[in-house]
């Protein structure tokens, strides 16, 4: 059985059978929100962009929500294996001690930990992100507007319900209760240009700074209700900003403009459009948007094989609460056979079989 499967929109299908694929071929590389599922990415993350990518010179858009934030910021370290492997592991070996009848850690307990292992992992090398001489990062978050330009509980209870209602009948309509926010590796103060169009919902695009890295990777992956939301980001507009997956949960996004390929390590085939879409199966399908993207993801049957048959996810946190040590075990386990999806990603790389891809 094959653990990788490889599904490509119209025109980066036509163009592997005339081309092939090539790392000079690529001009985006998105890192879709999803927790501990992006574990299982980090055996591709290491081999593109520690063996693959640097084979080219082109400049690289990493676009990144939540735990593909961290991924795609961590990439542009000097050592991308070495730092990649460190991220797993901080990720992996995160450890929420909890009260005697306590089930749960509390929102200011998992923000203030993740906080001080952002500051912790990054220390002295933000610069070294930023500055990147191929790699340009874009951060994705989502801005509070109305009942949720502050975080408080009743505030955001209030907004969420109605950004879902709103969000059911239209997606952009939920603009009038969140905003993307995207900040963006910059030139001479100003950000460099979004390797996406922004038409399909109401977008800001800022400048990615040393002052204000740490705080928009920490709201990129402050979920609702998890985690607190970051307030009055420098150089930002005012407000509570959230994870970045819920305007942009799988990273939807129209790359049609972009000069390349899109190349996507994913979790899943399906291509998800905002977090609270993730029921709503309508919205799951595929549109022109993706035209120019590969999409590379676990075969769901390979799936069926991991550690209690499904990839970790933050469930875990709730079904191994006081065991720690087993669910590390299980999602090392999880990773480790995760080698397989590199392994078979650089085979078909060196020999790229247009048979072997699926239309997206």
């Amino acid at each position: 059985m094959k653990a990788l499967c490889i599904h490509a929109g119209p025109q980066a299908l036509a163009h592997v059978h005339a081309q092939g694929l090539q790392p000079q071929h690529i001009s985006v590389i998105p890192g879709a929100a999803g927790g501990p599922k992006g574990l299982v990415l980090g055996p591709i993350d290491r081999y593109l962009f520690d063996q693959w990518l640097p084979r080219s010179q082109q400049p690289i858009d990493l676009v990144g929500a939540s735990i593909g934030a961290w991924r795609m910021a961590t990439a542009c370290l000097p050592d991308p294996r070495a730092e990649l492997l460190a991220l797993e592991d901080a990720y992996v070996h995160q450890n929420y001690i909890l009260s005697p009848g306590q089930t749960r850690p509390t929102p200011t307990q998992v923000s203030d930990d993740f906080s001080a292992n952002l500051h912790r992992f990054y220390a002295g090398r933000v610069h070294k992100v930023l500055q990147h001489p191929r790699y340009r990062l874009h951060i994705m978050t989502s801005h509070g507007r109305g009942l949720l330009q502050r975080d408080t509980p009743l505030r955001r209870t209030l907004g969420y319900a109605g950004a879902y209602l709103t969000n059911l009948v239209n997606r952009k309509a939920m603009s009038w209760w969140l905003e993307r926010v995207v900040f963006s590796s910059s030139f001479l103060g100003h950000p460099q240009p979004l390797p996406f169009r922004v038409l399909d919902y109401r977008t800001r695009h800022l400048a990615l700074s040393e002052e204000n890295f740490l705080d928009a990777v920490q709201a990129s992956c402050s979920i609702p209700f998890v985690l607190n939301a970051v307030h009055d980001i420098h150089g930002a507009p005012t407000g509570a900003y959230w994870d970045g997956g819920i305007t942009d949960y799988h990273l939807h996004l129209d790359y049609r403009g972009a000069k390349g390929l899109t190349l996507y390590p994913h979790f899943q085939q399906q291509v998800v459009p905002g977090w609270l879409d993730k029921h709503l199966t309508w919205r799951h399908q595929a549109t022109s948007f993706l035209d120019t993207t590969l999409v590379l993801s676990p075969n769901p049957q390979w799936v069926k094989q991991l550690p209690n048959g499904k990839l970790p996810d933050r469930s875990d946190f709730m079904t191994y609460s006081r065991d720690f040590k087993g669910r590390v075990k299980v999602w090392q386990t999880a990773v480790a056979e995760a080698g397989r999806l590199a392994d078979e990603l650089a085979e078909w790389l060196h020999r790229p079989d247009p048979s072997q891809v699926q239309a997206l």
